[in-house]
């Protein structure tokens, strides 16, 4: 559910800013909030595909999905669950596919991605076990705003937060206290968790993409396994 006194600040794609508030809230500062829009998306990547029984959760904490194009990210690219939630056009022998980035594959080498059978099917027969690919990433077909998902169990003393829906990967998580944003620390399963809780709530939260762009929303109700509804989605790169 929206709620119902928003800030939002959402940097318009590469180059321009876009400035939505409601009518009983002062306009941000939007010098001091906005940082580089549409910066450079990661380079093309090569490595092999293999393939896994895939049902959309993994390491990632996603829930199961019925869109099985996903796949797991090998470890080294993985880091601290950078790129969850990424979509990555997969170019292989037969052709290209999208898929969603959920999981890690622990035992794939810098490059690989272990993709879903659906996935893999699109890019070579399932006989072949192993191919070649390419990859890059590609702004996700999502609609809608961002979510902020609580944890299951969730309370004013232990409050993870993940973001889902998102258009890229998101780089930062920021809750505003005494006036200043401050960082909440990433898990490599994909939640922001503050060390103490964030208290009964509502929150102001900032999140910002790999590629710069910010949406601020004021009041972000505490849940307890929800996902509440952000005030915006990111804009598309060229």
């Amino acid at each position: 559910m929206r709620q119902a006194a928003l800030l939002l600040l959402i940097t318009a794609a590469c180059g321009g800013s876009m400035t939505m508030v409601a009518d009983d809230v002062a306009p941000p500062d939007v010098d001091a909030q906005v940082g580089p829009v549409c910066a450079a998306a990661p380079a093309d990547a090569t490595g092999q595909g293999t393939y896994y029984n895939a049902d959309g959760t993994g390491n990632c904490s996603f829930d199961a999905s019925t869109d099985f194009h996903v796949a797991a990210m090998n470890a080294a690219d993985y880091g601290n669950a950078d790129w969850c939630g990424a979509c990555l056009q997969v170019t292989g022998p037969k052709g290209s596919t999208v898929v969603r980035v959920v999981d890690q594959c622990p035992g794939c080498a810098k490059g690989d991605l272990d993709l879903s059978q659906t996935a893999f099917g699109e890019l070579a027969p399932l006989s072949a076990g192993r191919i070649a690919i390419t990859w890059h990433e590609v702004a996700c077909d999502v609609t809608g705003p961002i979510g902020y998902h609580f944890k299951a169990g969730d309370t004013k003393f232990y409050t993870p937060i993940q973001i889902r829906n998102a258009r890229y990967p998101i780089a930062k998580l920021e809750v505003q206290q005494g006036g200043a944003y401050v960082a909440i620390p990433r898990v490599d399963y994909n939640y922001f968790v503050p060390s103490a809780g964030l208290g009964d709530g509502p929150f102001a939260l900032r999140t910002t993409d790999t590629r710069g762009h910010v949406v601020e929303d004021a009041a972000i109700a505490l849940g307890d396994g929800v996902t509440r509804d952000g005030a915006a989605q990111f804009p598309v790169c060229p």
